[in-house]
């Protein structure tokens, strides 16, 4: 028999994998956890309570999200489930997990090229993004607006594509 520390270890982690199957629905090749949305689980027997962070402030996909992490857990046995918004600190595009980033660039999508640290030390201008399609680093930017606000519009000056890259946020 399962101690009530073991047992919420376990359910606690039941938790995080039912989060890895919600995706992000402006890009639903990626999970919220891999995008870094979710901030925290508490698990209370079937009460569950969820802490998650914008992408940028003003999301229009954070009640989306809330509602479809509601969803899932309730569907998943979990009575009650409240969702937190975590404002502070501010999400940031470093919490992307690597696989994200190769999710994104699979996807079509070029990844954050630099940590919000390395964004400090760099100028906009000379900035390299390598385009997911053909790998090429001859690019240029189209629109600093994308599909999403959290994307920018670029393109390739080798296969001549556009995509969307993820903005160092």
């Amino acid at each position: 028999m399962m101690q009530p520390e073991q047992t919420i270890l376990a359910e606690t982690a039941a938790v995080w994998n039912i989060l890895r199957r919600v995706p992000d629905p402006e890009i639903p090749v990626l999970n919220v956890v891999e995008m870094g949305i979710v901030r925290s689980v508490e698990v209370n027997g079937n009460n569950v309570h969820v802490g998650i962070t914008p992408t940028y402030s003003g999301c229009p996909a954070m009640d989306v999200i809330g509602d479809e992490i509601k969803r899932s857990l309730s569907q998943n046995g979990f009575a009650e489930v409240s969702v937190k918004y975590i404002l502070s600190p501010a999400w940031t595009t470093d919490w992307l997990t690597a696989e994200a980033r190769e999710k994104l660039r699979q996807y079509g999508i070029a990844p954050p090229e630099h940590t919000t640290a390395e964004k400090a030390a760099l100028s906009g201008e000379g900035k390299t993004v390598t385009c997911p399609r053909c790998k090429s680093t001859h690019t240029h930017m189209v629109s600093n607006f994308g599909s999403t606000a959290c994307k920018a519009l670029w393109q390739c000056d080798d296969c001549k594509e556009p995509f969307d890259y993820f903005k160092c946020i």
